[in-house]
């Protein structure tokens, strides 16, 4: 069983560096809620070895990345709660080994990678840095057919991730010295890495954001089509962090691409609106890409929002979901 001290570790984590997956946690049920704690730690722990890594050298960093894959597959004891929790979670949920592996291969790679040259090289990162994720999360939730909901949780784990990247441009240049746009599209639209390294939302820019922007709803598209394959506790809930992930591209939009001047960031007050939002059409229609397409940022195939999106709701109405949502949210605490 896991501990209660590596679930509370992990909640506190996800709590302080993870607000909006922390949110679409909370909506989880208690089987899954904790074990989810417990994942998203793990990935942060690791994480960090290499983002807060200023003036640590290379070897000290792969050194603690091969000391935390040890802790994690069991082949060495560990004091540290949230990797001893880890340990027992890939055990009970059959979590690959592969899976973790490939996992601490991606971080390992940021040691020492900070561009991509084409999309292809950036998703082979992506394979472990955010498609192992939705993996092991399909683990954890034990759908009756994982063969099915497998190949959309790779697609979802990508989407978010690369909302991320979008979001999160001038974050990864000023802290990190990364790149994560994909170089081939940067010389498709004519942007250097100057314009970049100036903030400079260049029309080019902006026209190399839109491409990667379509690039990612299409795996989102690809992601929400596969959530029908969930247990029917966990497909509210994952539907729910797709809608707000997915939200970063209306943030985008609305500022015309421009993230290099800051980072957009989604409000409070606006993820309990979406959450009520979601939850009120999912009342009426268990339909995961119906939802996703009334309630998400992302447009459907053709690039046309929903006709129907939002039809006959009101502001009053509007006030009254977000109550309900808080409500529901504080009860989970």
């Amino acid at each position: 069983m896991v501990s209660d001290d590596g679930v509370a570790r992990g909640k506190a984590i996800q709590r302080r560096t993870g607000k909006t997956f922390h949110l679409a946690t909370r909506l989880l049920p208690e089987r899954v809620r904790e074990a989810t704690y417990v994942l998203y730690a793990f990935f942060r722990v690791a994480d960090e070895v290499v983002d807060d890594a200023e003036g640590v050298p290379p070897a000290e960093q792969r050194a603690e990345l091969e000391r935390l894959r040890a802790a994690a597959l069991g082949e060495e004891p560990t004091d540290d709660p949230v990797l001893a929790a880890f340990a027992d979670l890939r055990e009970r949920h059959g979590i690959s080994d592969a899976d973790v592996n490939t996992f601490v291969d991606a971080m390992l790679t940021d040691v020492t990678k900070d561009r991509y040259e084409t999309f292809e090289e950036l998703r082979a990162y992506m394979d472990g840095s955010a498609a192992a994720v939705g993996r092991m999360m399909t683990a954890v939730m034990a759908p009756e057919r994982p063969e099915r909901a497998l190949p959309h949780a790779t697609a979802l784990g990508e989407a978010f991730q690369l909302s991320n990247f979008l979001r999160d441009v001038r974050e990864d240049i000023v802290e990190r010295d990364r790149i994560y746009l994909p170089q081939e599209t940067l010389d498709e639209y004519g942007v250097s890495e100057a314009d970049l390294r100036n903030f400079e939302a260049t029309d080019e820019f902006r026209r190399a954001m839109e491409r990667e922007l379509r690039r990612t709803e299409a795996r989102y598209r690809e992601g929400v089509a596969g959530i029908e394959y969930l247990p029917d506790d966990c497909q509210f809930p994952v539907l729910v962090a797709a809608v707000l992930y997915a939200d970063h591209h209306r943030l985008i939009r609305g500022r015309d691409y421009d993230v290099l001047s800051a980072t957009p960031s989604i409000g409070r007050v606006r993820k309990l609106a979406l959450v009520a939002r979601t939850r009120w059409h999912w009342a009426w229609n268990r339909d995961p890409e119906t939802v996703f397409r009334r309630v998400s940022a992302v447009s459907d195939a053709t690039g046309d929002p929903d006709p129907d999106r939002d039809r006959g709701t009101n502001r009053g109405f509007g006030r009254r979901l977000v109550h309900g949502a808080v409500e529901g949210i504080r009860r989970l605490t």
